[in-house]
C-alpha cells in the first residue's frame, strides 16, 4: 500500500521569501521541484538562482551553490558569507545541507556538528527575524547487483558501510541537538522511505543505519527523476507548512 503524498501548502509557499544552499543533490532537487511546478500550473512559486539579495524583490525559492564538496565546514562559512551579505535580512526562511560526500568514516562528525552548531546560533543571534532550517546530511544507497561481490574483491567498494554510518551518527547528533526545539528537515528520513512507509536499513557492526531507498537512485547517492519527485515533495511539503505560520521578514 502506497502512503499517500504529503500535501504542498503552495500560497503560503508563494508568499514566502526562502533561500537554500546546496550542490548536486541539492540541483536534484531542484529538478524536483520543477517537476512539480509543471503538475501545478496553478502554483505561483518563483524559482530564482542566485546568491544576490539584490535579486529578491519579492516573494521567492532563492537558492545557489555553496562552498566545496568533501570540505563541509567551507560549506557553512560559504553560507554565513550569503546571509551576512544581506540575504538573511530578505528572507523569512533560510538553509542549506551537506552532500553525502561531506561525511564519511574519516570526518570527526562531533567536531563538525560543533562548527555548523556554532555557525548557526551566531547567524540567529543576528538575525533573529530570520527562521533557520537544518537539514540531516542525504545518503547512499546499498550497492547490489550482479558486480557488487567483484567489486568488493577489488575494494571499490571498501568503506562504504562505515562512510554511510558515519552519515547517520552525524544526523543523530543533529536531531538529539535541534528536533523540537528548531525546524529540521530530515532529508536521510525522505530518502530512505519507501512508497509503502517502510524504512531502507542495513546491519554494520551490530547497529541498523538508514539507506537510500535505490529505486530513488541510478548512482548510488544521487537522486533519479523518481527520488527527486519524492524528496521535492517532502521538502515543499515541509517548508509550505513551515512559511504558513513564520512571520515575514
Amino acid at each position: 500500500m502506497k502512503h499517500a503524498p504529503a500535501t504542498v501548502d503552495w500560497k503560503a509557499l508563494s508568499g514566502a521569501r526562502i533561500f537554500f544552499g546546496h550542490q548536486s543533490v541539492g540541483e536534484n532537487i531542484l529538478e524536483g521541484i520543477q517537476d512539480l511546478l509543471k503538475e501545478n500550473p496553478g502554483a505561483a512559486l518563483q524559482i530564482l538562482k542566485s546568491p544576490d539579495p539584490a535579486s529578491l524583490s519579492g516573494p521567492a525559492f532563492l537558492h545557489t551553490s555553496i562552498g566545496k564538496n568533501e570540505d563541509p565546514k567551507s560549506k557553512c562559512d560559504d553560507f554565513a558569507r550569503i546571509m551576512e551579505s544581506g540575504v538573511a535580512e530578505k528572507v523569512d526562511i533560510a538553509c542549506f545541507k551537506f552532500c553525502f560526500v561531506d561525511v564519511t568514516a574519516d570526518t570527526d562528525v562531533e567536531d563538525l556538528f560543533a562548527y555548523y552548531e556554532k555557525t548557526l546560533a551566531t547567524l540567529k543571534t543576528k538575525y533573529p527575524k530570520t527562521t533557520f532550517v537544518h537539514v540531516t546530511v542525504p545518503l547512499t544507497t546499498v550497492p547490489s547487483g550482479p558486480r557488487v561481490w567483484l567489486k568488493s574483491v577489488l575494494g571499490i567498494l571498501k568503506g562504504w558501510h562505515a562512510d554511510n554510518a558515519a552519515r547517520n551518527r552525524y544526523n543523530e547528533i543533529l536531531l538529539r541537538h535541534y528536533e523540537g526545539r528548531e525546524p529540521v528537515f530530515d532529508l536521510a528520513r525522505a530518502e530512505s522511505t519507501l512508497p509503502d512507509g517502510a524504512r531502507c536499513s542495513y546491519h554494520y557492526k551490530g547497529d541498523v543505519y538508514s539507506c537510500l531507498v535505490s529505486a530513488y537512485t541510478c548512482d548510488g547517492g544521487h537522486l533519479n527523476p523518481l527520488g527527486r519527485r519524492v524528496v521535492a515533495q517532502q521538502f515543499l511539503a515541509f517548508l509550505g507548512e513551515l512559511a504558513a505560520r513564520t512571520p515575514r521578514n
